[in-house]
C-alpha cells in the first residue's frame, strides 16, 4: 500500500459536476489500496470572486481580514468533496489548513509555512478514511496564543499538497490540473507547445519561477529539497502526464540544451530615473525599501548610460500587486534615495528561455535577439545565467515574443495541445 497525496486545482472543481467526477477518480485510488490525501482548491473562479467583494467593500481591505475572507473559498470546496466521496460509499473527513495543522508566519497574504503536524490527518488515514484539506491556508499563533488564519498566495495549494507529503512521508504528490502535464510552453498561447514525460526539479523550478502556471515555484523548491516525485496531470483524463523529480532518463528532452519558454504578464515595472551612480550603499538601500514592505522583487536592472553625468537609471520588476505600495515607499523615501524622477508601468512582459548550460551553447543568446527583432517585439533588456535567458518587453507583444522563441528554438510539436478548462491553475 503506498501514500499518494493528490491536489485538484480550481478548474478541476469549478462545478458540482466536477466535484462529483474528481470524487469518482478519489475514490478509485483509495479502492485500489493506496492511503489517500486530497488538496483542493477553491472552486473556479471563486478566490477572484472574493477579491472583488472585498474590494467592492474597501479599497484597501485590511490584510488579516481579507485572509479570513479568501481562505473561505477552499473550505466550502473541501468540505463539498467530503460529501462526494461519503455519497460513493468511502469514508471521508474534511479539514481547514488549520486542522490540518499547517502552520505559518504572521504575513497575511503570502504566509511561508513554518511548521507541519498533521496529526489529524494521519488518524484519519489510519481509520481507512479519505483526508481532505483546504488547501492555499494555514494558521498563525502568536506568542499570546491567539490564532489567526493566513493564507499562502497564489499557487499556495500546491504547497500545502507538497508540505503534506513530506509530513506524512508519501511516496508520490499528484498535482491535478486542465491540461494534460507540463509542456514546452504555456498551450493557451502556443498551440503546438509539446507535452514533457519527465522534467527534473531544477528545470521545472525554473519554469515555474519565470511565470508557468501549471505549478507554484514554492511547491518545486520544496519537493525538490526533500525529494517527494511529482506527477502534473489532467483531471479531464487518464493521460500519465509529466514526471517532476531529481533525476531524468536519457532520452528526456531536458538533455537538450533548451526545455521551454515561459511568460509572465503579471508584473509591474517602477524606474527610479537619476539615481546618484557609483553607490553600492544607495542601492543597497533602495532594495532595503522594497524588502521593508515585504514585497518581492523579481528582477532589477542597473541602467549605467548616464554615468558621465554621475547618475543612473534603476528599474525593479515586481507583482503588480506590490507596485503601488513600493511606490509609495518610495516617494516617502525620495529625499534621502535622491533620485531625479520615478516611473511606473503597471503592466510589462517577461519572457524567459529555460535549459540547460544556455552559456555554454553558442548563438543561443543571438537567435533570442535577432527573433524578437525579427517578430516586431521591442526588447527592452535581457539578462542571462546558465538555466534561464529573461527579456522585458512590452506587455502587448508579449504573446508574439513568446511564440517566436519557441519556433526558433524547434520546441513544437506535430499535434496540437489540449487545454481542458480555466487557466491552468
Amino acid at each position: 500500500m503506498s501514500l499518494i497525496v493528490q491536489k485538484f486545482g480550481g478548474s478541476s472543481v469549478q462545478s458540482t459536476e466536477r466535484i462529483k467526477k474528481v470524487a469518482e477518480h478519489i475514490v478509485a485510488t483509495h479502492q485500489a489500496g493506496h492511503d489517500v490525501v486530497v488538496v483542493v482548491s477553491a472552486m473556479g473562479d471563486t478566490t477572484d470572486d472574493l477579491l472583488d467583494l472585498a474590494t467592492d467593500v474597501t479599497a484597501t481591505p485590511p490584510p488579516r481580514e481579507l485572509d479570513m475572507l479568501l481562505s473561505a473559498g477552499e473550505r466550502i470546496s473541501n468540505a463539498l468533496m467530503a460529501m462526494a466521496i461519503e455519497a460513493l460509499g468511502t469514508p471521508a473527513r474534511s479539514f481547514s489548513g488549520a486542522q490540518a495543522g499547517i502552520r505559518t508566519a504572521a504575513t497575511a497574504g503570502r504566509a511561508r509555512i513554518t511548521e507541519v503536524a498533521p496529526d489529524r490527518v494521519r488518524q484519519t488515514l489510519d481509520r481507512g478514511a479519505i483526508a481532505v484539506v483546504a488547501g492555499f491556508q494555514g494558521v498563525h499563533r502568536d506568542e499570546a496564543g491567539d490564532s489567526t488564519v493566513t493564507t499562502l498566495g497564489r499557487g499556495g495549494s500546491d504547497t500545502t499538497a507538497v508540505v503534506l507529503a513530506v509530513a506524512l512521508k508519501a511516496d508520490l504528490c499528484e498535482i491535478y490540473t486542465d491540461v494534460d502535464g507540463v509542456y514546452t510552453a504555456d498551450p493557451r498561447i502556443v498551440p503546438d507547445a509539446r507535452l514533457m514525460e519527465h522534467v527534473s526539479y531544477d528545470i521545472m523550478r525554473e519554469l515555474a519561477v519565470s511565470g508557468a502556471k501549471v505549478l507554484a515555484p514554492r511547491s518545486v523548491e520544496y519537493a525538490a529539497r526533500h525529494g517527494i516525485p511529482m506527477r502534473v496531470r489532467s483531471s479531464y483524463n487518464a493521460e500519465p502526464g509529466t514526471m517532476v523529480s531529481g533525476s531524468v532518463g536519457p532520452l528526456s528532452a531536458e538533455y537538450s540544451a533548451v526545455a521551454g519558454v515561459a511568460h509572465d504578464a503579471s508584473k509591474a515595472k517602477i524606474t527610479l530615473c537619476g539615481v546618484p551612480a557609483g553607490s553600492p550603499e544607495l542601492t543597497a538601500r533602495i532594495l532595503q525599501v522594497v524588502a521593508g514592505i515585504e514585497a518581492e522583487l523579481h528582477y532589477s536592472v542597473l541602467d549605467a548610460s548616464w554615468a558621465v553625468q554621475g547618475r543612473s537609471d534603476i528599474s525593479l520588476v515586481l507583482p503588480a500587486q506590490d507596485g503601488p505600495p513600493v511606490m509609495q515607499a518610495l516617494r516617502q523615501a525620495s529625499a534621502e534615495l535622491g533620485f531625479e524622477d520615478l516611473r511606473y508601468a503597471e503592466r510589462i512582459g517577461k519572457l524567459s528561455l529555460i535549459g540547460s548550460s544556455l552559456l555554454s551553447q553558442p548563438g543561443v543568446l543571438a537567435t533570442c535577439c535577432e527573433t524578437l527583432a525579427a517578430a516586431g517585439v521591442h526588447l527592452e533588456t535581457i539578462s542571462t545565467s546558465d538555466m534561464r535567458f529573461t527579456a522585458l518587453c512590452p506587455a502587448d507583444q508579449l504573446t508574439d515574443a513568446v511564440r517566436a522563441w519557441h519556433a526558433a528554438f524547434g520546441l513544437g510539436a506535430p499535434e496540437l495541445a489540449t487545454v481542458h478548462a480555466g487557466t491552468g491553475r
